[in-house]
């Protein structure tokens, strides 16, 4: 298809029109530029032409062999036999895979024809211009560019009629190849939803009644395994038993080899400061985890450079069986003890055992009826060792894996029913969705065990830490591996959908609406969209909240926390807000209808929230500055400092200790007084007294002397202490001392203040007079 795409490019090259010519000064001067631009136009058709005519045989070759594989995928496909589901199911995969190859890679030929034709007839209508035009009136050099332009002009009307009907011929093809496929296509997805309904819905004989007539079940199935493994003669197939055997006896050979070798190296050629108790007790492990990688390497290194179909099938299968062991051996390495090892090792053995087996009878395309007969007593006596490694191992290895231990029970247990109860193909595929699920959840969880472990190290779990240097982890430990975690699920349940080729039908399950309403509509993929949306939305929330928190910390400390009660309600309305509205789309809810409902609803939901709207509305005038976070404030008498501050009520810490919620519109209704908010200082009043006949004028300068010279820390140093004579009692001479205090310490500073006044004024020896009574007591 790549050269078939070369084509195309190299017939729009001599589609594409040549120079305009626009209005110049007179005919003659159009007539010559038009010719250079026909001169130009016409030597780069020319050598395009050349190219075009190279290619050409390589297009129809290329369209050939895609027709020649369509028959071949036709026969391959038409002789399949519906009780070989894997062979079935293999063929249906390589007609549909050719036809989506084929619409993704090639491209709408008629497009270019359309182009091609439209530019003819502007050519045509160019020629026909030029033929008709008077040459009376023109010079010899007009008549000449003119003549010029007429051949340049009818050479490039032939080169492409020439050129369309190359491309029409190759239209031709495209059709036929289109229409073998598509058919192809059709015909497998037939077959598909057939087995995907013996699988699913249609159970077939239980084992039970198999067990009744096994002599001639055994048999029936003798046979049919001899007519399908019995080796031909007169051909060699690339699909021949002796060949499928063979593969694994080479497997089996290079398992003991590469076991052998690891054990000689580890013996022989390791240094000993390398072989360590810890490595000792674990050598069994490391030993399995370095031949499955090993053996995962070779055959990959097979895979793409085979030829054979049966080769590259089986190579690819055991790839994906060598990974899946691969990850089970090294989370096992790393998370667990030497002491756990072996008893960890156990309890995976009989699903490692299972997963083989499945991936064999994938291999070698077992027939359905073999399958029938030996796969629900092999999973019988899975599920038994499953339940004896419990009980024997449960107790050594660590909790997390004794939880995946019991879930694997469960599955052979759902498994052991479905197979004897008829629905064999459908254990199948719950064993290998829970082994994929199961070893994406062993590789999420090392990784998210060592990246927690790499954070405390560099002391990025400290959040104290400016989120600049932490952001990436964060990003990856919160949002990456929650994120596969989603993944992990459908790509769980589309490799079980793999091994019977089903990976088509899997990606049209996760498009299903399980839910579809006009205003509803929800599918696996688009809930794992909104989910994942979630994490990152979430991400992003707190990413802004600790850039926004750090920023104030930098720039104004004191107010740091008072500022981000605004900041923090507006960024999660505005991030989640977005979220919301995406999943809504995603989930086809229409705002119409929620505005349609909020609209009914509206006038009693109104009455209802009147309270609660009024709140929010004062807490949002609150938050835009007249209160903040650590201010001390007053209401009804009460003074305390603010905690909190949310748009329905504000939380205060008093002076006793006790926390108290106002609602919002209290504090408006009770006209609230701020105590901090320009300066923090309140204006305290100090009464005191002197004697009559005392010098006035000496005792005010006295007082506001020694109460400025106390240089209160809780006083405000910008401004001085004033004493005022206020009146002139019944006993004494009144003053009133004007001390600027801090609100939250006024008390503390009153009292220093009256014992520095009454100090003072002992010293000066001014009286301080207090009420005195004269009794006169009459004797009658």
């Amino acid at each position: 298809m790549k050269k078939i795409l070369l084509i195309i490019i190299a017939a729009l090259v001599m589609a594409t029109p040549a120079g305009a010519v626009l209005k110049e000064k007179d005919l003659k001067q159009t007539l010559s530029i038009l010719r250079e631009e026909l001169t130009t136009f016409h030597n780069e058709q020319a050598r395009q032409s050349l190219l075009f005519k190279r290619q050409s045989e390589q297009v129809r070759t290329s369209l050939f062999s895609i027709l020649q594989r369509s028959n071949q995928n036709a026969l391959m496909l038409y002789s399949q036999k519906p009780d070989y589901v894997f062979d079935l199911t293999y063929a249906c995969n390589e007609a549909s895979d050719q036809y989506h190859e084929f619409k993704t890679k090639a491209l709408p030929f008629r497009t270019f024809i359309g182009k091609l034709e439209w530019e003819i007839a502007r050519y045509d209508s160019l020629i026909q211009s030029l033929k008709t035009m008077p040459v009376f009136n023109l010079d010899e050099k007009a008549k000449i560019d003119r003549n010029v332009c007429l051949t340049l002009a009818t050479n490039i009307k032939n080169t492409m009629e020439e050129n369309q009907q190359q491309m029409s011929d190759y239209v031709r093809y495209y059709d036929m190849a289109d229409h073998r496929l598509k058919t192809l296509n059709d015909y497998a997805q037939k077959r598909y939803a057939e087995i995907q309904n013996n699988i699913f819905k249609n159970a077939g004989e239980n084992y039970f009644s198999i067990l009744k007539k096994f002599r001639s079940r055994l048999k029936r199935t003798s046979e049919t395994v001899t007519e399908k493994y019995q080796p031909t003669r007169k051909l060699i197939s690339q699909w021949d038993s002796r060949i499928m055997f063979g593969l694994f006896g080479m497997i089996l050979l290079y398992a003991v080899i590469a076991i052998l070798l690891n054990i000689l190296v580890i013996r022989f050629l390791m240094p000993k400061r390398y072989r360590t108790t810890a490595f000792m007790s674990k050598r069994n492990c490391i030993i399995m985890a370095t031949t499955t990688i090993t053996f995962a390497l070779t055959v990959g290194i097979i895979m793409t450079t085979a030829e054979q179909n049966f080769i590259i099938m089986a190579s690819n299968l055991l790839v994906e069986y060598a990974w899946l062991l691969g990850v089970i051996l090294i989370s096992l390495l790393l998370r667990v003890d030497g002491k756990q090892i072996n008893s960890a090792f156990h309890i995976y053995t009989p699903l490692i055992v299972i997963g083989f087996i499945v991936i064999a009878f994938r291999i070698i395309l077992i027939p359905n009826e073999l399958v029938d007969l030996i796969f629900p007593p092999i999973l019988l006596i899975c599920a038994l060792w499953q339940w004896l490694v419990i009980r024997r191992h449960n107790e050594n290895i660590p909790h997390s894996d004794v939880f995946y231990t019991y879930i694997s029970l469960l599955i052979f247990i759902i498994s052991v029913i479905c197979s004897w109860s008829g629905y064999t193909l459908m254990s199948v595929q719950i064993l290998i969705w829970w082994i994929m699920q199961l070893t994406c959840i062993l590789t999420i969880t090392c990784i998210s065990r060592y990246v927690k472990l790499y954070g405390i190290k560099h002391g990025l779990e400290n959040e104290n830490k400016p989120i600049t240097k932490m952001w990436m982890y964060k990003l990856f430990y919160h949002v990456v591996l929650p994120i596969a975690g989603v993944a992990s699920v459908l790509y769980s349940i589309y490799w079980a959908a793999d091994v019977f080729n089903l990976s088509d039908l899997c990606w049209k399950l996760f498009h299903e609406k399980f839910v579809n309403f006009k205003n509803l509509q929800i599918s696996m993929m688009k809930l794992a969209m909104v989910i994942s949306l979630w994490f990152i939305f979430s991400y992003i929330s707190s990413t802004i909240l600790a850039l926004m928190r750090l920023h104030y910390h930098q720039k104004d400390p004191h107010n740091a926390e008072s500022r981000m009660v605004m900041g923090k309600n507006v960024i999660q309305v505005l991030v989640w807000g977005i979220w919301l509205l995406l999943s809504l789309s995603l989930l086809h809810i229409s705002v119409a209808w929620l505005v349609a409902i909020s609209g009914g609803l509206s006038t009693g939901i109104g009455f209802a929230s009147k309270d609660i709207i009024e709140n929010i509305y004062y807490g949002a005038s609150l938050m835009a500055g007249r209160i903040k976070v650590g201010d001390w404030i007053e209401v009804d008498g009460t003074m305390g400092k603010v905690t909190s501050i949310s748009y329905t009520s504000t939380m205060i810490e008093s002076l006793f200790g006790e926390v108290i919620a106002f609602q919002n519109s209290q504090l408006f209704a009770k006209n609230y007084k701020n105590l901090t908010k320009n300066h923090g200082y309140v204006l305290a009043v100090v009464p005191f007294g002197v004697a009559y006949g005392s010098n006035l004028k000496e005792v005010g300068n006295l007082i506001e002397k020694a109460v400025n010279d106390l240089h209160h820390p809780w006083m405000d140093p910008a401004k001085q202490v004033k004493a005022v004579v206020s009146e002139m009692g019944d006993n004494s001479v009144n003053y009133k001392l004007f001390v600027w205090a801090d609100a939250v310490k006024k008390s503390y500073v009153v009292s220093d203040v009256m014992k520095c006044i009454y100090e003072t004024l002992n010293e000066h020896d001014i009286s301080i007079p207090f009420p005195q009574r004269d009794i006169h007591i009459i004797n009658s």
